[in-house]
């Protein structure tokens, strides 16, 4: 067993627990297998299912949110407010420990959806309907892409081991 493979493997974990954030953890995860392909450590074949499964995780995540956003009234608007305002709120709850960042990404993907849906003149009964909806969506959303996370961890923690 190569010492680097066990180097990768602990980045690789570490990565998969940004991923709930919203946060690169799958791509950390691909740069390491990336790496590992350079120096012959993991195949192409590894290397490229797993891009393929990072690619899948990011359409994934977009289309749940887009699809939670559309059945609760959203528009395209509000599905892009939700986006922004998850973004800011990760970054936001990052002086809270782990959970800080989660609970704000979902909080300001709700606000985001809202606000925008609100300057759509609609009423403040149809704003949190939409962010609610873009709220569920996010989480879960989060869960898939994370799945999709141990799933590449899986496949580059055999290849960067065995």
């Amino acid at each position: 067993m190569n010492p680097w493979g066990l180097v990768g493997v602990a980045v690789m974990i570490g990565s998969l627990f940004l991923t709930p954030l919203g946060l690169p953890g799958n791509w950390i995860m691909i740069a390491v297998l990336a790496v590992g392909a350079f120096f012959g450590e993991v195949g192409v074949l590894v290397l490229l299912a797993t891009l393929a499964i990072a690619l899948a995780g990011e359409l994934i995540e977009f289309w749940i949110v887009k699809r939670y956003n559309l059945r609760y009234g959203g528009s395209n608007r509000a599905f892009w407010g939700a986006l922004a305002g998850g973004l800011i709120g990760t970054f936001v709850g990052i002086p809270v420990p782990i959970i800080g960042s989660i609970i704000a990404g979902i909080i300001g993907s709700f606000v985001g959806a809202m606000l925008i849906t609100m300057t759509e003149a609609r009423t403040l009964g149809d704003a949190t309907r939409v962010g609610w909806g873009v709220m569920l969506g996010r989480v879960w959303s989060a869960v898939a892409k994370t799945a999709a996370g141990v799933t590449i961890l899986a496949l580059g923690g055999w290849a960067l081991l065995f």
